[in-house]
């Protein structure tokens, strides 16, 4: 007797084909376009950093070494690419300096994680490790930072230069810091648990001069300048109004044309618009107001030309054609509302101040407003530069050097520079690694290493031998100097303290924090996929 096996039983049950090996390869495609990035601005780290030079696709061209200006405009079409690009973004947000050490940062770590999960190691474990790595860091930086107070003035200039070291207007750093911790201050809101308002410095940029001509000024600068041509272009004792109205004449609210057939019709018009014009001029005569700001109008012009005649008649310095956005400024500093009728404008509404004047700077002109009555707490700076691009470079360093002061208003901690706090954080880190069992210990280790690469950029790019920079620095951490940092000027190891090379702690917990969340967010997708339009 042959028994017939039962095929239904020998089939498989529901087992679907599950290919294994996608995930791993998402995973490294991901790894990969985030290190090449990383990799792309790695050799602008630091003093000795080199710039790059940003040609946009309508032919503008931007030189610069800040990590996140070159990431913003930099064509990056691979998604996990584009994190570390909102990486960066986030670090100038966050502390506003070292955003080109955020993303080498990442880029290391993502080395890191490459090994680890050639190890067998699942990502999860990878990601839960390095988040306890991410704290512990934290920590470490911590306890090496020293306080700071805000009077201190001579720490705030230190790590301001620091900061403007890696930048091209590096040799102008003495005379930027000081500019950078005196605006910061004057803005500092005293009640406010010391929170600042960059909108309440104002970077104006002037061409023409060097750097070395940048000045800082404590009241109101307007880019344009006066518009009368026989009127004055200085006043003492100055009686200041912000009007929003304009002073020509009136048009309809719908585009049409008036033809006028006859002469005695077109003097009427003519006359009307006389006597209107003279109305308002009377007024502002009246109130005693010899400094008129006009807002930006948008229907007509905001002064027409027989406005400007009487107003230089009654000899009246007008600013007009004031933006729109730059209005809250300018009443912030002031401390005034703006006009935006003639019955308002009144004595009681104007501002005074000690001098407005008209200055020439380089090939432009501009008004200058200072010496004003209970001014608000905003501060102006005219930055000078031979050409558009050292400008533009050095508004940027400038920016860097405000945030930086901002940091240490927040929190007001110090740390040490040149690599110091990085190979700390790496020697205590592998040290609790071997305290540790199991995965842990090896992410841990992993991580540490992957902290080095900071001092061994900066040792790369200063022309020294990476390994060897390392290697010391590492040994003198190990023998207790805890601010032994790479002086990139002199090309060897050195208390980097006593060198004044600082940066704020904020910069350095932000930096760690941030590049550890996106690697983990980089680490935990297995999949890309593309959704139907």
């Amino acid at each position: 007797m042959v028994v017939k096996p039962n095929m239904a039983a020998m089939k498989p049950q529901g087992q679907a084909y599950k290919d294994k090996s996608k995930p791993a390869d998402i995973r490294l495609s991901n790894i990969n376009a985030a290190k090449a990035v990383s990799d792309a601005i790695r050799t602008s780290l630091g003093p000795r950093g080199m710039d790059k030079m940003i040609q946009a696709s309508n032919g503008e061209v931007t030189i610069t070494n800040d990590g996140a200006t070159i990431l913003k405009q930099m064509n990056v079409i691979h998604p996990a690419a584009k994190m570390l690009v909102e990486l960066s973004r986030a670090q100038d947000v966050e502390a506003g300096d070292g955003t080109t050490s955020v993303v080498v940062v990442a880029g290391a770590l993502l080395e890191a994680v490459e090994k680890l999960l050639q190890m067998g190691i699942h990502p999860t474990a990878i990601s839960e490790a390095f988040q306890r790595c991410s704290a512990k860091a934290v920590e470490i930086l911590t306890e090496m930072a020293r306080p700071v107070e805000l009077n201190d003035r001579e720490s705030l200039v230190k790590s301001a230069s620091t900061s403007l070291n890696s930048k091209v207007v590096s040799q102008h750093s003495s005379m930027l810091a000081p500019i950078a911790v005196d605006a910061v201050l004057k803005v500092t809101e005293s009640h406010a648990h010391g929170s600042v308002d960059l909108k309440n410095i104002k970077i104006i940029r002037s061409l023409g001069g060097t750097i070395e001509d940048t000045e800082l000024i404590d009241g109101l600068v307007f880019t344009q300048r006066s518009s009368g041509i026989n009127g004055p272009k200085r006043i003492e004792k100055a009686k200041i109004g912000l009007i929003q109205f304009c002073i020509s004449a009136p048009k309809t609210d719908m585009d049409h044309s008036v033809i006028v057939s006859d002469y005695a019709a077109m003097d009427r018009v003519l006359k009307e618009e006389r006597a209107y014009i003279l109305n308002i001029v009377k007024q502002i005569k009246k109130s005693g107001c010899n400094v008129l700001l006009v807002q930006k109008s948008i229907l007509r012009d905001a002064v027409s030309d027989l406005a400007q005649h009487f107003l230089d008649k009654i000899k009246v310095l007008v600013v007009k054609d004031i933006e729109r956005e730059d209005i809250e400024f300018v009443c912030k500093t002031l401390r005034c509302r703006p006009i935006a009728s003639l019955d308002h404008f009144v004595a009681e509404n104007m501002v005074s101040a000690d001098l407005v004047e008209e200055v020439a700077s380089g090939s432009t002109k501009f008004v200058k407003v200072t010496g004003i009555q209970n001014m608000g707490q905003t501060v102006s700076i005219v930055v000078r530069g031979s050409n558009k691009l050292v400008l533009e470079e050095a508004d940027r360093s400038l920016h860097d050097a405000l945030c930086v002061v901002r940091c240490l208003v927040k929190k007001r901690a110090l740390i040490a520079g040149g690599g110091a706090p990085e190979i700390e954080m790496a020697l205590q880190l592998a040290a609790y690694a071997q305290t540790l069992q199991g995965v842990d210990a090896y992410c841990f280790r992993a991580f540490a290493n992957a902290l080095e690469v900071i001092p061994s950029t900066l040792a790369e790019n200063a022309g020294l031998n990476p390994i060897a920079t390392v290697t010391e620095l590492r040994n003198r951490h190990a023998q207790g100097e805890k601010n032994a940092g790479i002086n990139v000027r002199k090309g060897a190891i050195t208390d980097i303290l006593a060198e004044n090379v600082v940066q704020p702690l904020l910069v350095s917990i932000s930096s760690i924090t941030l590049a550890s969340e996106t690697v983990r967010s980089i680490l935990k997708i297995d999949d890309i996929v593309n959704t139907m339009q």
